[in-house]
């Protein structure tokens, strides 16, 4: 149980974010759901939480805006008093081939998923070394480990959170604060939904599992990271990928 823990989920208002929020939440966190974009969506989740019983704040920022990370860290401390676990979920993708992809379409990506991550870190983690203790998830993908075609910015990305991870765990370790990664496969989300019906079957041909996973898959994952039980793992990536990067 993760009751009294305070949960900060970046990207948390659809998708894989919305589900690990979700599960947090059930287990006791208080959980706190960033969004960029959509007010709406983020104020939705918060509702459900609080349906199921649980606690939700929403708090607005572009992770990817260093400063403005720095503010959005310092309010949830400043209302909460700690931050337990941090599950750096945010994510975009500007997909296209090496060849004609803009610089725009690289630095956008680079910028929310990898510089997001270590912002977020960067704020953070000197409040878990203070408490001694905190989790640190980072969502990588099977991209981030295989790679591949037409997404450079994204693998480039993704593979990027991987060695920040690694390098985060070994630094805040002494303290207690674990940092781990999770590299989901394809998951039906909406950067999933997009996919035609020949690319998806395409696909589900390479997975040994045969399907898609779901974000409820994942959030479980994460939850398994946030605990107690996981309290001897650090500087791990845990593949939910049906067995794809085999």
């Amino acid at each position: 149980m993760l009751d009294g823990k305070v949960a900060v989920i970046t990207g948390a208002s659809r998708g894989i974010g919305r589900a690990v929020a979700m599960k947090l939440a059930s287990l006791g966190a208080v959980v706190v759901i960033n969004y960029n974009g959509s007010k709406e969506r983020a104020e939705e989740v918060k509702r459900e939480i609080e349906a199921g019983g649980g606690s939700a704040d929403i708090y607005q920022c572009d992770v990817s805006d260093y400063g403005k990370c720095e503010t959005f860290i310092q309010d949830v401390i400043r209302e909460h008093g700690h931050i337990d676990i941090l599950v750096n979920n945010a994510g975009v993708t500007r997909d296209g081939l090496l060849m004609k992809m803009s610089e725009e379409a690289f630095d956008q990506v680079i910028s929310t998923n990898l510089k997001g991550a270590f912002n977020t870190i960067r704020f953070a983690s000197r409040q878990m070394l203070k408490q001694r203790s905190g989790r640190i998830i980072n969502m990588s993908s099977v991209v981030g480990v295989t790679g591949n075609a037409g997404q450079a910015n994204y693998a480039a990305s993704k593979a990027g959170v991987i060695g920040l991870t690694k390098a985060a765990a070994r630094e805040l370790a002494s303290r207690g604060v674990t940092v781990n990664a999770i590299a989901p496969g394809f998951i039906e989300t909406d950067m999933t939904s997009v996919l035609s019906e020949k690319v998806r079957e395409a696909t589900a041909v390479q997975i040994p599992l045969g399907t898609f996973g779901k974000p409820e898959q994942v959030a479980a994952a994460a939850a398994f990271l946030a605990s107690e039980d996981a309290g001897y793992i650090t500087g791990q990536v845990l593949h939910v990928d049906g067995g794809m990067a085999m």
